[in-house]
């Protein structure tokens, strides 16, 4: 009997719907158990849904000639679970399309080609103590990396969420700032469960314990006393951005190190992942992870002044509105941000450009930058205006580009889209610094026009979690490379 076209598809949904729903203890077990992060070409799994699973296969054939099927990838996750394997990131994607589309496998098993493949990983004795982590605010940014921390907790994590410091400690404070992080206008709702310690002042989340700290002023706590030792202290309150200020975070018992979630002054080392993050030594105490327009557009830029050179340019920011604007016409301090963020596109300044070069000093004194806030609340993007020293094509430059959101060491950095429809709400939730948008590429010879779009919150925080494992030097590597 042959079946109808409806009948083949419902059939073949079905058969995906059951491999991913396979999928998913087995890429929690491992993560928990052995602190193995499953991805599909550059995709997470760690807390994804059956959906999500299905949807990161969808997105291999972005980049490859052939799309790559559940029950192709499945095996190779068995695979692993039966291996001795060290904490690492693994791409099965990349493992499996490449053993079952490139011959990859030279005729050897799967277990083989896997035990070549994860070489370095394995029978490694990886037994280490997670390091602390403090949020010092617990603002937009602040709840975010909460999110971010608690998702990857369990037994193996690399980071430990220990605790929050706020001001404040009023009546009702503590179920307010639970109800935060349990709901979200933007992100939506927190995945998991979340109760609240009113004794001992503590929010417990999806087996995190988060102990909640009032205090006025960063040298006068001491974190000892929560047992909290060596601690990585994350400032996202903006409030101290030079080495005097962040030093106080350095007074209080129990902290080691500070990095703040905005552009530092002085002499402070600017991070962008991805980009000059082999610049944190185990001896800085302060880092700062730059900004959020500064992380989308650096990885961009050094990807393009990598292949073609850069002799000058312009960025020009759209980007959301802030809570530093106002709401409704008021005083504010800073020019045009008085006026109401959610009725009008206002123009300001921003750093962003100029910052490049604290990341990429090569980019010093080429680029100019302005920013236009638009009233939408979260997702922005980079408008980037480039003269060449390499003339170049649309295909070229688009080519290029793809090739490094998936093969390059910024493939966690840079992401891309060849969709004629995307807008700013597709992109919210993002773990990337920036997405380039390939459908709005102009180049002509050595003039081109750029268009990334970022998760000017969420992609952040992911930035700034990955600065945290080297801060903290607990960083694992991302196989196959």
């Amino acid at each position: 009997m042959t079946l109808s076209h409806e009948q083949q598809y419902q059939n073949s949904w079905q058969e995906r719907q059951d491999y991913a729903e396979s999928m998913l203890p087995i890429i929690g077990r491992l993560y928990r158990n052995n602190g193995i992060e499953v991805a599909i070409y550059g995709r997470p799994l760690v807390s994804a849904s059956a959906i999500d699973v299905i949807k990161a296969h969808k997105t291999v054939a972005r980049f490859e000639e052939s799309k790559l099927r559940l029950r192709e990838s499945f095996p190779f996750l068995e695979a692993i679970t039966k291996m001795d394997l060290a904490p690492a990131r693994i791409d099965i994607g990349k493992l499996a399309y490449a053993y079952i589309y490139k011959n990859a496998g030279e005729g050897r098993s799967v277990e083989d080609y896997l035990n070549a493949e994860l070489a370095e990983l394995l029978n490694k004795d990886e037994s280490r103590k997670p390091r602390d982590v403090v949020l010092y605010g617990f603002g937009r940014i602040g709840r975010l990396l909460a999110r971010l921390l608690i998702e990857r907790g369990g037994a193996h994590a690399d980071l430990r969420l220990r605790a929050i410091v706020v001001r404040g400690g009023r009546d009702g404070d503590l179920e307010k700032r639970a109800s935060l992080l349990r709901r979200d206008s933007i992100h939506g709702p927190f995945n998991g469960s979340i109760t609240v310690d009113n004794e001992l002042n503590a929010i417990k989340a999806n087996g995190a314990y988060i102990q909640v700290i009032y205090a006025n002023s960063p040298d006068e706590i001491d974190y000892t006393q929560y047992g909290i030792e060596n601690a990585l202290i994350v400032d996202n309150t903006g409030i101290w951005k030079d080495e005097a200020g962040l030093g106080l975070h350095l007074k209080s018992k129990g902290a080691s190190k500070v990095l703040l979630t905005a552009p530092a002054k002085g002499d402070i080392k600017n991070i962008v992942y991805g980009v000059n993050n082999a610049a944190i030594l185990s001896e800085d105490k302060i880092v700062s992870a730059a900004s959020c327009t500064t992380n989308a557009i650096t990885p961009v830029l050094k990807a393009i002044n990598d292949k073609f050179g850069i002799k000058n340019g312009h960025v020009e920011t759209v980007h959301s509105y802030t809570n530093d604007q106002n709401l409704i016409d008021n005083y504010h301090k800073a020019d045009r941000r008085g006026r109401a963020a959610a009725l009008n596109m206002v123009i300001t300044e921003t750093g962003a450009a100029k910052a490049v070069a604290k990341a990429l000093p090569e980019l010093a004194g080429k680029l100019t930058g302005n920013a236009i806030r638009v009233p939408t609340p979260n997702v922005s993007m980079a408008i980037i205006n480039l003269n060449l020293n390499t003339a170049t094509s649309r295909e070229e430059l688009n080519e290029y580009l793809r090739d490094t959101a998936l093969h390059s060491n910024l493939r966690d950095q840079i992401d891309y889209t060849a969709s004629t429809e995307i807008v700013s709400s597709d992109l919210v939730g993002s773990r990337y610094a920036g997405v380039v948008d390939s459908q709005a590429t102009i180049v002509d010879a050595d003039r081109v026009v750029l268009y990334v779009w970022y998760d000017n919150e969420f992609g952040y925080s992911c930035q700034v979690v990955r600065v945290m494992h080297d801060m903290a030097e607990v960083s694992f590597p991302s196989l196959p490379r």
